[in-house]
Parts: C-alpha cells; structure tokens; sequence
C-alpha cells in the first residue's frame, strides 16, 4: 500500500511536470515579454499573488515564480506535518497551466453565461458574492469532482446541493453527467462547470483568495494568515467520487490545508486518514456528512409549492422561449402592497386567488396581476410595509422557473413553461409570501394572508388605490432625514469576511452593499435588538459638515474591536466611512477635473482615472478607511448627503451610462432641489463620451458643469 502522503506527493509531481512543459512551450511560442493577465481582475495571477506575493504580468515573471514554487514545494523535501501544504504548490502548477491558455487568447472557453466551461470568474463575481454570503443566503460551497456513478446520481447530488443554497462548482466528468440531465448551469444559478480537468481546481482556489484579500484585507505573500481566514470563515468542502488519482488526491491535500474538508467514496491508499479526509462509502449521504463537517446548519423553511426553492435560483433567468406567462407592470395594472391590519382582520394562512388562474393564459401571453399582503402583529409598524414589498422580489424569484424584477407597479414576473408542467399555480406565490413573511420576521409578523388578483376591473381599481400609498409613503420617506430622526443604526453583518467593518446606516445613507436602509436595520433590530443592526445615538454632535459625532465613533470603536477610532459620515476626504468588498459602487477622486468618478460594480470597462472598477475596488475594502475613494450603495448617489462635506453630488464627473440611467431621475431631482439646476446628469460624462481625463475635461467645459466652480479637492 502506498501511503497517502507518497500519494500526494507524487500527485504534485505530476502537476508540476504538466506545468514546466505547458509554460516551456509557451514561452517559446510566444517570448517570455508576451503580457499575461486574467480577464477582469485586479489581482494578476490571484494565487501566485496570495501566496508568493508577485504580481505576474509577463510570460517571464511567470517562469521566475515557477523556479520559487519548485524551491518552495518541492514534494520531496516536505516533511510529513506540511506534506498536504505541497498542494498549494499543486494549486500554483494548475493555474500556470491555465494562465498560458489566457496568454493565447482572452477567451479560451468562449463568452456570456453560455461557455462550455466557466474557467476564470471576475473579480465582479466575487464580489457578487460577498452579501449572500453574510446574510447566509449561501451558507458555504462545495467542489464536485467527478464523474458520479450515474447520471442520476450527480444530477441529485447537484439539486441537493443547490435546493440547500450552497454554491456548487463541478470539475471533470460531472460536468457532461450534468448537460446529460438538463441541469442549468451557470454563476447566477450558483452551479458553475468550472472545467473538464483537475488542474481547473486553480481558478476556485483564485476565488478563496481573492474574497480574502477584497474582504479580510488579507495582505499579498502572507499565507499564514490566507491559511487562518480560509479556515475560520470560507465555509468549503469537497466531494470526490472514486476512482480519486494521485493528481485529485494532491488537490485533496491542498484543500485540506486550506481548511476544507474531503469527503470521497474510494478507500484506495487513504492510510493514514487525516481528520479532514471523510471517508463515506454511502454517497446518498455525502450531503449531511459534508455540513457536518463543516457545522454548515440550513435553516429549512417549508414552502408548499410544486417546484425546487432555493435562494441559489435568485439569479435564474426565464427566457422568451421558456416562458409561458409574463406578467408585465410596465404594459397593464399590476402592483405588490403590503398592508398593516388589525389582528381580527386577518386570517392567517388564507390565500385567495381572485379571477382567472395563469394556466388558463394561452402559452408566451402577457398578463396582469396584483398582490395584497395583509400582515398583522402587535410588533409591525406601517414604516416596516415598504421593507417587507421589497422581500417580495428575493421571495418569489427563489421558486425555481419563478423570476421576478421590479417593485411597487412596475413589477415583471416570468413563469417557466417547466415550472407551470410541475404544477406551479398563482396560489403559490401566496404560499411563498406566506411562508417566507412568517419565517423571516417571526419576531413582528403573527398573521398574514394573501389576495391574488387577476381581473382587470379590480387591478384598475386597487391600483389607484395603492397608488395613492405609494405616494404617502414617498412623503413620508422624504420626512426621514439625517435630522429627522434621533438614532442611526449600525451594520456589522459583514463581520463575519471582513472583521473590521461597520457600515453606519442613516435616513439619507444607506449600507455600502445598497441591500440594508435605515427602515431595514431598524426591522432588522426589531427582530433581534442583539443582533447585526444595533442602535447608535447621536447626541454629541462634533461636526455635523463633516457628520461626526462623539457617541457614532464611540459605538464604532466598540463594534470594529478598536480598529476604528473615528468616522464621518459625510466626507471622502477626512475619515471615510469603511467598505468591506461588497459595495455597489465606488467612487474616486479624479484630480484633473476637481471631481469625483464613480463607477459600478456590473461595470467592466475603463474610467477616466485609469483604472478599472477591479482596480479602483483592491485600494479599498476589508474594512480599511481610505481617503479619497469610498464604496457606497447606488441609491446614495443621489442623496444630498453624498460627499456633502465636500460640494456634495456636484462632484460626480463621469459614471457608466447604465449607472447614470439607473439614478437619473432621483440625481436630477436632487441637483435641481439643491443647484437649481435641471437636467444634471446630462452634464455627467460617461464611456459613450470619453474614458480619457484631458477630454473629461473639455466634455465639463462644454456643458458648464458646476464643478468648475467649486474649491479644489485636494490643497
């Protein structure tokens, strides 16, 4: 018998003989100058650079780094307490082989969400990650690595996962297990077919150390403390299928270095076991022995409908061709109200479908539909309805073949033709409300019931009536401001990857993520005053152009364990607010124009600071205050507290044309309360005009942006 140790060695053996003939080869193709990067990224090469400390820009640094990994995990001169660390020797040979494929060309595995295999994920995927993770929405992920014995068993295997919200990744021959089996796979459905091959492995560890860096602000070379947080706060596991080759077993040892452990049906070799090698002949229940390993517990809420539920079908997307009803806000009356009602007005657990239900709708129409949720309870306050409006959307798009955008009238939801074939029904978008309301804020909702309307005569009627609602509670939100009210609240639900973070939520500042309001965190404490939103007074006031008071830096510096000592809540400049890595946006002070550039996180091109919305993001982040860039929600962009210690929304130069539709009417409405000026954002550069600071400038010119007249940023 071979021991497992001599296994992984000669597994990284392997490796790394793979990787010098691949990067040899290469090379002489196409010269150790030949320029190398992965696509949408700031952090080069992410795991040479976590764990040697280099940034790999050229074919030659590549082949430097290459000599030092040898050196430094060379199988055979490990002793037997590091012999699984030779696995990220292993790690760093696979992506050197992956790097060369991206030197070749930029794309080797295609574009968009149709690729045959996924490959590198962005850095904006990573991110897109950062608040599911928090809030638990993924509670951890797993590598598959297969093929499974049957087709039937990796699809189950797949949809277990997935109906648990974990972030799957499939590596080898599961990936064809899945096509067979019709399986939809793709990043927003949170099952990604990596690749065909083991060494893919790399471009999944590259994402383990890239949200340590954006998140734990985990410094480049330092693998000691990338080893801690991996352990302590990436919630992963891998499970592999025998037959497992010596090359899967050397993975196997890096993962388990990392933290993660392996749970594998093949007793071939495996002595001695280390603790984090689970050996489960059964595979039915490598589901429940890979939480357990890693005390991943799911809290289950029992949704009565005919289709998957999972947060990890949010991302799903119903196309034209699948569909088989679109309901459609935009084109007819359709709206979602959410009602406070006393106690005796409400039964609970009554859904009532009112008018004609969507099989009766002839297959690919557009229709119409209304929601009224009726919610009582001796905790819920009518400042809570537009709180639990907006859960509605996250609710009902995580039915699988269910997707919803919008919110208030201009809602859309799509029913798959799959999804109405199982049995999917209007009343069960009552059921998922009914389910998820009473789950979610069981601390202030006791009773909820559900009307579903689909007649034109009463959608016509109720939406002049909620609209009127509507209206009441947009002057009551712009009542709310930072003066309005006698607490702010704080956010540390992003503590738990960026443990020096604190996000200070006001009426007129949202959370950097853009998912937590004031009115949030304010629910958010009604249902756990000792959980993530906690209250923060502001008596002491020390400098309110800045926003600075004595008690907000007080609870801050309680909150961040004493890594902050001091916030403002208005300025870029002077001891901005910290970001964690999950902000919509970021802004930046752009000095040739005496403005400021924000740019968003979908966004993946250049801006006039030279920078990508990558680059910008790796100089902040992980809960460090960096003057001069801040990261924020999209909605405060047109706040009038943005920057205000500094000119305020005045500032902003360039964004991104989707960004500047998406806040138009609100910035608009904002620069002319406070400049008098109409049509601001017409005066905003974006990339259909320049991306180039010395035309920036022209563009501001041309259009007097008021910019020009303020004081300059920077002394």
């Amino acid at each position: 018998m071979k021991l497992l140790f001599n296994r992984v060695f000669d597994g990284a053996d392997e490796m790394l003989a793979m990787a010098e003939k691949t990067l040899n080869e290469t090379v002489k193709e196409l010269g150790e100058g030949a320029p190398l990067a992965m696509p949408n990224t700031a952090y080069f090469l992410a795991n040479h650079l976590a764990y040697l400390g280099k940034q790999v820009k050229t074919l030659g640094d590549l082949k430097a780094c290459f000599e030092e990994t040898k050196a430094q995990w060379n199988p055979r001169n490990q002793r037997l307490a590091d012999a699984f660390k030779t696995g990220f020797g292993t790690v760093l040979a696979g992506e050197v082989v992956e790097a060369c494929k991206y030197a070749r060309s930029p794309t080797p595995y295609g574009e968009g969400d149709n690729r045959e295999y996924w490959g590198h994920m962005s850095d904006a995927e990573v991110r897109e990650l950062g608040v599911p993770l928090v809030t638990g929405d993924i509670p951890g992920f797993v590598v598959i690595i297969g093929p499974a014995p049957t087709d039937e068993e990796a699809a189950e295997l797949i949809k277990g996962y997935q109906s648990r919200a974990i972030f799957v990744f499939l590596i080898g021959g599961v990936i064809d297990q899945a096509k067979r089996m019709n399986l939809n796979m793709n990043f927003s459905v949170r099952v990604v077919p990596v690749g065909p091959d083991l060494w893919h492995v790399a471009h999944i560890i590259s994402v383990v150390n890239r949200a340590a860096m954006i998140f734990g602000n985990v410094q480049p070379g330092d693998q000691e403390e990338f080893d801690d947080y991996t352990f302590k706060r990436i919630r992963a596991f891998v499970n592999a299928y025998d037959p497992v080759p010596d090359l899967t077993v050397a993975y196997g040892g890096g993962a388990i270095a990392m933290g993660f452990p392996v749970i594998t049906n093949s007793t071939k070799d495996v002595w001695p076991v280390p603790k984090s090698l689970i050996i489960q002949k059964d595979t039915k229940d490598w589901i429940e022995t890979s939480l357990e390993a890693r005390d991943i517990k799911i809290k289950v809420t029992k949704v009565d409908i005919p289709v998957a539920f999972s947060t990890a079908f949010e991302g799903e997307i119903i196309r034209r061709a699948d569909m088989h009803i679109d309901i459609d806000g935009s084109k007819g009356n359709c709206f979602e109200w959410v009602d406070t009602k006393e106690a005796n007005e409400v039964e609970d657990h009554k859904i009532e479908l009112i008018g004609p239900d969507i099989d009766t709708v002839a297959e690919g129409s557009r229709s119409i539909m209304g929601f009224v949720v009726e919610i009582a309870g001796k905790n819920m306050q009518k400042d809570f309805e537009p709180v639990f409006e907006r859960r509605i959307h996250h609710y009902l798009n995580y039915a699988e073949g269910v997707m919803h955008t919008g919110q208030r009238d201009l809602i859309r939801i799509r029913v798959s033709k799959a999804a109405l074939a199982a049995g999917f029904r209007a009343k069960h978008f009552g059921e998922i409300l009914y389910a998820k309301l009473k789950s979610d804020y069981e601390a202030i909702i006791d009773k909820v019931q559900v009307k579903i309307y689909t007649k034109p005569e009463d959608l016509e009627r109720l939406k002049a009536e909620v609209n009127k609602v509507y209206l009441a509670r947009d002057d009551r939100l712009k009542s709310l401001t930072d003066e309005s009210v006698d607490v702010f609240y704080n956010c540390i639900l992003c503590q738990s990857f960026s443990p020096a973070h604190v996000c200070v939520v006001t009426p007129e500042r949202l959370g950097l993520c853009g998912a937590v309001s004031w009115l949030d965190a304010k629910a958010t404490n009604e249902i756990d005053p000792n959980g993530s939103c906690q209250i923060v007074t502001k008596e002491r006031v020390v400098d309110e152009r800045l926003g600075i008071w004595e008690d907000v830096n007080e609870a801050v510096q309680t909150a961040s364990h004493g890594s902050l000592e001091s916030v403002t809540l208005y300025s870029i400049l002077v001891d901005p607010m910290t970001s964690c890595g999950c902000f919509e946006c970021i802004c930046g002070i752009e000095t040739t124009t005496n403005g400021v550039v924000i740019v968003n996180r979908e966004h993946s091109g250049m801006t006039p600071l030279g920078m990508t919305f990558s680059e910008m993001a790796s100089m902040t982040g992980g809960g460090v205050q960096t003057p001069g860039f801040m990261g924020h929600g999209k909605q405060f962009i047109s706040s009038k507290k943005f920057m205000a210690a500094e000119g305020g929304p005045a500032r902003i130069v360039w964004m991104p044309k989707l960004l500047k539709e998406f806040v138009g009417a609100k910035l608009n409405a904002t620069a002319k309360e406070l400049y008098g000026i109409d049509n601001y954002v017409d005066k905003i550069a974006d990339e259909t005009i320049t991306e180039d600071a010395e035309k920036l400038v022209e563009f501001l010119t041309e259009k007097e942006h008021p910019v020009l007249q303020l004081e300059p940023l920077m002394s």
